[in-house]
């Protein structure tokens, strides 16, 4: 008989719950030409300069991955005005979630992190004995915005480690410059400030704070990227953090060798480089909310403005049903019932034929 214990924290862990392949849910449903709208991906696709690079490196695959990834390090420091140094590369900014948690957190520690949050925050923490420590978003005047005074109350001796995202998901709301460094300010110098910029690239508020900013300051601020949403290359899973050297150091003791694969590199790097398709993201984006807005304004609907590429909708009733509604319609978005909001869908920016349909299917199962 298998006499392995797995821990007990292990066991209480609720694993990160996938939603189904398109084509499953066509078939499930009997539906097809279905648009997703759920995940907050880019609907653009991949820029072709990034698959033109990818291509080029699929011939060398028999070759292992530079493991430093030289060339893709030194192009995001010299955009991010850091150094080398302070980049850590990673399987998507998740990746980069785990190694801080590997490397600074033990069983009794403690991370803070707001609730609703990104389940992987949660996961990682947990996973290596560390308690989780949950502060929901603010109500009132100051709606789905972070509550970091009470983040700040929620601070003991235990904890390590605080989790921000900025653009903030589900909600889309930003931290201010001023807000945040009177936040960092009393933060003590031992806890680590994560802040998560997934969708920073979509943010257009002039008063919103760059973690980049603060990284070589006194206090030890991480903040994490990724090329999967403004890039469009979430199925290459590659991400970054930048952070102190000290911490970039630490990070690279825990990391595995290869962890981002040659062709995801080939992708990133190429990506960066291209304007044009940075610059048509965010046009598509911007115009797609702008219509959106004017559309749902028409109809009648409440929902909150957004900083990033995708936005909440109250929908004054079940929030499940609407989502198998629009299903049926072959609109796939994201009901927030298990984020607490079980009336509020979460719908990401579409192409605008794409947007057209979300409205025209969301008129219909709401009349």
């Amino acid at each position: 008989m298998n006499k392995v214990k797995t821990p007990d924290y292990i066991l209480k862990l609720k694993p990160y719950k996938p939603g189904k392949p398109i084509e499953e849910l066509e078939r499930e449903y009997g539906i097809t030409d279905s648009i997703k709208l759920a995940s907050n991906e880019n609907p653009l696709g991949p820029p072709q300069s990034a698959v033109s690079a990818m291509t080029k490196v699929l011939m060398d695959s028999h070759r292992y991955p530079d493991g430093s990834a030289f060339h893709l390090t030194r192009k995001i420091a010299e955009i991010q005005g850091v150094e080398p140094g302070n980049i850590v590369l990673g399987n998507g900014s998740d990746d980069i979630i785990g190694l801080l948690t590997r490397a600074y957190l033990a069983p009794g520690d403690e991370a803070i992190m707001t609730l609703p949050s990104f389940l992987m925050y949660e996961i990682m923490v947990n996973s290596t004995g560390a308690a989780s420590v949950f502060v929901p978003l603010a109500d009132g005047t100051r709606a789905f915005d972070i509550d970091l005074d009470a983040m700040l109350e929620k601070i003991t001796e235990k904890t390590r480690m605080i989790f921000l995202t900025n653009p903030n998901n589900p909600t889309g709301t930003v931290i201010r410059k001023n807000t945040f460094e009177a936040f960092l300010s009393k933060v003590p110098a031992h806890v680590i400030t994560v802040l998560d910029e997934a969708y920073i690239e979509f943010a257009t508020d002039p008063e919103c704070m760059m973690g980049r900013d603060y990284v070589n300051g006194e206090k030890p601020v991480v903040v994490l990227r990724t090329f999967s949403k403004a890039y469009g290359l979430a199925g290459l899973r590659v991400g970054y953090g930048i952070m102190p050297e000290d911490i970039a150091l630490a990070l690279h003791k825990v990391r595995m060798p290869f962890n981002v694969n040659s062709v995801a590199q080939a992708g990133a790097l190429a990506a960066l480089s291209d304007e044009g398709y940075l610059k048509q993201s965010l046009e598509v984006i911007h115009g797609g909310l702008s219509y959106l807005y004017g559309e749902l304004d028409r109809m009648g609907f409440t929902y909150y403005r957004t900083q990033s590429n995708f936005f909440l909708i109250d929908v004054k009733r079940s929030a499940d049903q609407v989502f198998e509604l629009l299903l049926r319609e072959g609109v796939i978005v994201r009901s927030m019932t298990s984020y607490g909001y079980p009336e509020f869908i979460r719908v990401t920016v579409g192409l605008p034929e794409e947007n057209r349909r979300f409205i025209k299917a969301l008129a219909k199962v709401t009349a």
